[in-house]
């Protein structure tokens, strides 16, 4: 069996897997604030699951890590700072445990369900935005602690983030309203909101020439509404160098991460031990 634990901003989802990746039990619970209280309320929920001999964990934390010593350095939602998050869980899972940002634990498992390409780049679209980058099913370590969404481009006759006009607290501060209440049928809303996308998109197709563009997170489940102008966009700076690569939306939207939490951990602990 294995763990894993997508810890949101706002919730925080906790999945046995089996040795094949199928989820066989779940529980979601609101993220506390405070750090200490997430660890009493994570092994409390731990407790409630049938199988609690896990071989390893992956633990997927939404913002900065230090990989090398375990620790989450800050978060943009939860007010947790320099926190030994990895052995913590470690105690808690009984089980070696591997940390990672959640945007690149989601794109390593949607490149899971693509092995046809190469290079995956996997673009998540939430209240902020994040990247990840897939070689051959494996992260791309060099790409590691990129953030995608923080990118400075012209906007307005102005040069900012990406995420601050692109994601969707972009899209909820320009339009008052979320994407899930924009009518599908409004094409002028839904080209201005891939517009936006397409500006960020182009850099990172240019930099990375992916084979193959996943769009992820709460944004990504209404890509049917602005696949078609944000295509259109980016094949209007299409160019001999830059080919405009095959772009889908995310396979498992609302589970990836925690499928992403199972792939890494199988890859960093393939001879994982049984802990009791």
């Amino acid at each position: 069996m294995y763990i894993g634990v997508d810890i949101g901003g706002t919730k925080t989802l906790v999945a046995v897997l089996d040795a094949h990746g199928v989820i066989i039990e779940n529980i979601k619970f609101p993220t506390p604030k405070d750090y200490d209280e997430f660890l009493e309320v994570l092994e409390a929920t731990v407790q409630q699951f049938k199988h609690q001999d896990y071989q390893a964990a992956g633990v997927a934390v939404p913002g900065k890590l230090d990989r090398d010593k375990g620790l989450v350095i800050s978060l943009g939602n939860l007010p947790w700072h320099n926190q030994p998050i990895q052995a913590d869980c470690e105690a808690i899972l009984k089980c070696p445990v591997v940390i990672e940002n959640d945007a690149k634990m989601a794109g390593l498992s949607e490149s899971m369900l693509h092995p046809e390409a190469q290079t995956v780049l996997y673009v998540t679209v939430s209240t902020g935005i994040g990247t990840a980058v897939v070689q051959n099913q494996h992260l791309d370590s060099a790409m590691l602690k990129s953030e995608g969404g923080h990118m400075i481009l012209p906007f307005k006759g102005q040069l900012v983030m990406w995420e601050s006009f692109a994601s969707g607290k972009a899209i909820y501060e320009h339009f008052g309203k979320k994407a899930m209440d924009i009518d599908p049928a409004d094409s002028k809303t839904w080209s201005y909101i891939a517009r936006n996308l397409s500006v960020g998109m182009f850099e990172l197709i240019t930099v990375i020439q992916p084979d193959l563009v996943v769009i992820g997170g709460s944004i990504g489940t209404y890509f049917h509404n602005f696949a078609k102008p944000l295509k259109t966009e980016l094949k209007r700076y299409e160019t001999p160098f830059v080919k405009i690569p095959r772009i889908v939306q995310a396979e498992r939207p609302e589970t990836a991460v925690v499928y992403g939490c199972y792939d890494l951990a199988k890859q960093v602990f393939p001879h994982a031990s049984h802990h009791n």
